[in-house]
């Protein structure tokens, strides 16, 4: 049987109770931290008004890491294909 957690996560200063399966525990409470830090380092670093500003600041930067990763991903990909067809197109021309 598939057991739900009740957890409560904490992201600028406001708790937010989730059910989350046990295997997803870690993650967010991992993801609630580097939230945490990272708002921390924009308020020292630069001029906000509220916490609305700063959780935007978080969401574009953890949005635009994944896209970068996206991007590289899809480029290394392109890269072993085109490696591949070399590799099948020297060997054919070997055989």
């Amino acid at each position: 049987m598939n057991e739900k957690l009740k957890i409560k996560i904490s992201i600028a200063d406001r708790v937010y109770p989730l059910t989350v399966d046990p295997s997803q525990e870690e993650g967010l409470r991992s993801a609630s931290k580097k939230i945490d830090m990272m708002i921390k380092q924009f308020e020292q670093n630069y001029a906000v008004r509220d916490k609305q500003d700063v959780l935007a600041m978080c969401a574009l930067q953890f949005a635009s890491q994944v896209e970068q990763k996206q991007i590289e991903k899809s480029e290394d990909h392109e890269e072993s294909l085109n490696r591949l067809k070399k590799i099948n197109d020297d060997l054919a021309n070997y055989l």
